[in-house]
């Protein structure tokens, strides 16, 4: 796996987000922190699927995504302390079947898009009492954009079936159409009250 990526500069709008947070608990502050950490880790898993797809088109993008994809999502939630996952209603990786909060969100994100609105624009958020903390659950829709429809379209050449065939058997992510949403980033922060 190539390094991650992650920026000074977006380590540091992280921290500086989060700097208020020693104190007490500032809902407003812990969104705008979680909304950095979802674009931080956004822009890590984007820029290796572009790098990948440059090299070797979509099929050496799916092998990113299958080997690389967890180590990058593990090392971005260690450096920016928070728990970050990926999850869909049509999961191709088992490890990203959303529990039961998760997928009412993807369920409203889904309506939402529906109606009119633009997934890339919705975020949900809330927070819980876990463990004598508060906890921020946060989800940023993930929208199919134009390369995205080479392993996740309608339309998919035979030799990427073929491999997502061997590398997800029970692949349900396909069949989306451009500006539709394909899942959600979920960043989980607790905070002392």
């Amino acid at each position: 796996m190539k390094a991650l990526s992650i920026t000074k500069s977006s380590i540091l709008t992280v921290l500086l987000v989060s700097s208020g947070q020693i104190q007490a608990f500032d809902e407003e502050a812990a969104i705008a922190e979680a909304k950095a950490i979802a674009s931080t880790f956004a822009t890590a898993l984007k820029q290796e699927l572009q790098a990948a797809m440059k090299a070797g088109g979509p099929v050496k993008a799916l092998n990113v995504c299958n080997i690389e994809a967890m180590p990058i999502t593990a090392q971005s939630a260690q450096e920016l302390n928070a728990s970050i996952s990926r999850v869909s209603l049509k999961n191709r990786n088992m490890s990203n079947v959303p529990n039961e909060w998760q997928r009412v969100v993807l369920e409203e994100f889904d309506s939402r898009v529906s109606r009119g609105e633009d997934a890339g624009e919705m975020i949900s958020s809330t927070v819980v009492e876990s463990d004598g903390k508060k906890q921020l659950r946060f989800m940023k829709a993930l929208p199919t954009g134009g390369v995205c429809l080479a392993c996740h379209g309608q339309e998919l050449s035979s030799e990427v079936q073929t491999v997502l065939k061997d590398l997800y058997p029970d692949d349900k992510a396909t069949g989306y159409s451009l500006g539709e949403n394909r899942g959600a980033i979920v960043v989980i922060k607790d905070y002392e009250r």
